[in-house]
Parts: C-alpha cells; structure tokens; sequence
C-alpha cells in the first residue's frame, strides 16, 4: 500500500515540476547552475566520506566536474563518485543530475562501474533517464518537508530507489564536525526488500552522514568537505 500511495504521489509531483508520468521533462524548465542549499553541486566542490567495514576501511570521494552531459535535451552536471577499499578502487561512477528552476535536484542517471583486482567486473546499476524506458527521479526536493514521499530513479530491475523524508532540524556530529538543522532521508528500494538507509544532509554543505537502519549495520561519515 506505502508503495502505491508514493507512486500516485510522484505523478502528481512531476507534473508540478514541469514532468510529466513517464518521465518526460520540459529542458526549457532547468537551469544551469545546482545551488539547492540541501546539496549544492557547484562544480568543485568535494566531499569525502569513510566507512570502518569488517573488510577494511572504504573510503568515498565524490568530487561534481565541471563537464556537463546532454539527457533528453537537459544539460546535466558530471558527478564523480570513486570507492575505494584499503586504497583500492571498487567503484568508479559518473552521476548526472540537473536543477529546474524551482530548485528540485533530479537525477538523470549514472555510468558506474566495480572493480576486483583492477578488472572491471560489472557495470550493473547503469542506466539513462529516456533509454530503454529509464526515466528520471528527484534526488533532492526544493523545499522538503517532513513526510514527502517520490522516486529518485527508475529503470525497471536495475534502479528503483525510493525516499521518503522522515525528520527536520537534527542535529548530528561526524568526524567532519558538529551540524544542527539537518534534514534526514530514509531510502530504499524495493529490488533488495528488508534493506534501508537514512542520509543526513546539513543546509550549505549537503551530505554528511549514512546510516543503515534496517538489514545489517554501517556508519559512513563526512571527513572532510571543500567548496570551490
């Protein structure tokens, strides 16, 4: 029922947002710039985040480039996002994500690639908003507000992930510093049932933390953080 009640709610959230069911998207309804104060991917920008793993220390780099990508006539921002365990890289992806001028961050889709032993093992989880009946999702609302509920992707059986904003004004402290106003996101997706997620992001600075709160246990937290 949850699930059903979101997906009614997206259709109706699109179309205010100059989208359409179906993921169709006015490109004269975006902008150039992605200045949402809730993740503010102004090119240069860099986050680095680290996670503690019975397997070794992971660290997370995500850096926004200053190339652009054309998505169904929308200029997208190039995000990079590079994992690596104990220094070596498992994860190399290319996020694209682009502003409308209410200020909803939506994302368009990602190049990602994983690695054992240097050699590229699998490209799953790739997808682009208007191939292959992908279609576009909101990865950050303009004005979020406790208890909205939208897809942030969607390419059937590979990215399906939902959020659902759960609470307003945190306050939490990471190895990066102490921040208080923060917004939580609870994310899942119904291709692995019993896992989820909530992501914490601070106004001006953008993610800052990631805890697992249902099928096992993770902490990743912000370590540093450099704007251009």
């Amino acid at each position: 029922m949850r699930t059903r009640v979101s997906f009614l709610l997206i259709g109706v959230f699109l179309t205010s947002c100059g989208g359409a069911p179906g993921g169709e998207l006015d490109p004269s309804n975006f902008v150039a710039t992605i200045d949402n104060p809730w993740l503010p991917f102004l090119p240069g920008s860099q986050w680095v985040f680290e996670d503690g793993t019975e397997d070794g220390v992971e660290r997370i780099e995500v850096v926004v480039t200053d190339e652009t990508r054309q998505i169904m006539g929308i200029t997208a921002t190039v995000v990079r996002d590079i994992v690596t365990l104990d220094g070596e890289v498992i994860e190399d992806t290319f996020d694209w994500y682009a502003q409308d001028r209410e200020g909803n961050v939506w994302y368009l889709g990602e190049s990602t690639e994983e690695f054992e032993d240097g050699e590229v093992v699998s490209t799953a989880g790739s997808w682009e908003a208007g191939v292959d009946g992908a279609e576009a999702g909101i990865i950050m609302k303009a004005n979020p507000t406790v208890g909205d509920s939208y897809r942030q992707e969607f390419y059937e059986g590979e990215a399906e992930d939902m959020a659902e904003i759960v609470r307003a004004g945190e306050a939490v402290e990471v190895a990066f510093g102490s921040f208080e106003d923060v917004l939580v996101i609870r994310e899942w997706t119904p291709l692995e049932p019993g896992l989820a997620e909530e992501k914490f992001y601070a106004r001006g600075v953008g993610p800052v933390l990631e805890v697992k709160v249902e099928g096992g246990e993770g902490r990743v937290e912000l370590i540093s953080f450099t704007a251009p």
